[in-house]
């Protein structure tokens, strides 16, 4: 595929970070790609998208954005009740599909999503922009020396605000009918894909939730154990409160035989660790993280800084590996196994039980 023709359903919040960063990589001659048209059931504010981008479709119809002949790939960036309807009718037109996270409201929905875009031989992305984000892959390749050893433990704080509050005004979070649950599924379904994919498989886990603030089956306290595969223990603890003067923070401490990481930023860091060859503390700092992430991800300033706004990496490297014909990563089968380990952690809490993770996903 030379040029990919972009329409994007849902202008809400996540929807803007794509289309801005989307029109500022082709704006900017970074991609060659096409920005066709944009999708929202508010008519002004898909119309405000459209203006700004000067797109030549605007509407209120995600069937005519899938129907366009001129669109080939169409982004999902609606409340997570209509992923599943609106990648199996992408996928019916054999148009590539870049869905947010979570895939779906339940594990069943995602694998038929996933069947769904396999069959039809059509490329995919998942929203999961943490491995898109540049403390986590400097870390990844550190812990990747072979002289640390074992890792040994893994302590995982992730607060935000709720985000039917604030700059986020999703307020549909709050309602289980469209969200599938609460921050576990809705926001900490980053933080286990992240662990997987830091620390290692995940052998078996025990999960308790809790609602403080009474909506519903959406739990605004999780926390998880984790016993992984090669002997490792992780304690994740994901909260939603109300301290809307507080930003959406992650703090992660990975311990091995013979070193330490941290950050207490999930995207940019610094990052800190020591090990037995480190001779010390190090810190890295933002700088020097975002540097060496530059020269592994083999990005140049100028996209690095055109994609950084808003966190799109993501978007930059799903519609280049389209336009260079390659399968863009993490793809719907990564999203597939994140949800494996939060309905894990569901049925867990619901049954009081520790709950094994099948492998084969």
């Amino acid at each position: 595929m030379a040029e990919p023709g972009v329409g994007i359903i849902g202008a809400g919040f996540i929807g803007r970070f794509h289309a801005r960063a989307i029109w500022d990589l082709i704006r900017r001659g970074l991609l060659k790609a096409r920005y066709v048209g944009i999708c929202d059931l508010d008519e002004e504010r898909a119309h405000d998208f459209a203006r700004i981008a000067r797109l030549p479709l605007c509407t209120t119809s995600a069937d005519e954005i899938i129907a366009c002949e001129d669109i080939d790939t169409v982004y999902v960036c609606t409340q997570t009740r209509f992923h599943k309807d609106l990648v199996l009718k992408a996928a019916a037109a054999r148009k590539n599909v870049f869905c947010e996270k979570p895939l779906a409201r339940n594990l069943a929905d995602a694998r038929a999503m996933y069947e769904a875009v396999r069959a039809a031989g059509i490329r995919h992305q998942v929203g999961l922009v943490l491995r898109h984000a540049p403390v986590f892959n400097v870390m990844k390749h550190l812990m990747s020396d072979p002289g640390l050893g074992h890792p040994m433990a893994v302590l995982f704080r992730d607060d935000q605000f709720f985000p039917i509050r604030g700059h986020y005004a999703s307020d549909w979070r709050k309602d289980y009918e469209m969200s599938g649950g609460g921050t576990l599924i809705e926001h900490s379904i980053h933080d286990l894909d992240l662990l997987r994919w830091l620390v290692g498989e995940v052998a078996s886990l025990r999960a308790s939730v809790e609602n403080f603030a009474g909506h519903e089956g959406v739990e605004d306290l999780a926390a998880v154990s984790l016993r992984f595969a090669n002997g490792c223990t992780g304690h994740l603890v994901s909260v939603w409160h109300n301290v809307l003067g507080r930003p959406s923070g992650r703090l992660i401490e990975i311990f091995f035989e013979n070193g330490y990481f941290a950050t207490e930023n999930d995207f940019f860091g610094p990052l800190r660790y020591e090990t037995y060859a480190s001779g010390g503390p190090v810190v890295l700092t933002t700088e020097e993280v975002q540097r060496r992430y530059r020269e592994m991800a083999g990005v140049s300033e100028d996209i690095y800084q055109a994609a950084i706004v808003g966190y799109a990496m993501e978007d930059y490297f799903f519609l280049k590996a389209l336009e260079d014909g390659r399968t863009p990563f993490p793809g719907f089968d990564v999203g597939v196994r994140a949800h494996v380990l939060v309905d894990a952690a569901y049925r867990s809490a619901a049954e009081g039980r520790e709950v094994e993770i099948p492998g084969d996903g």
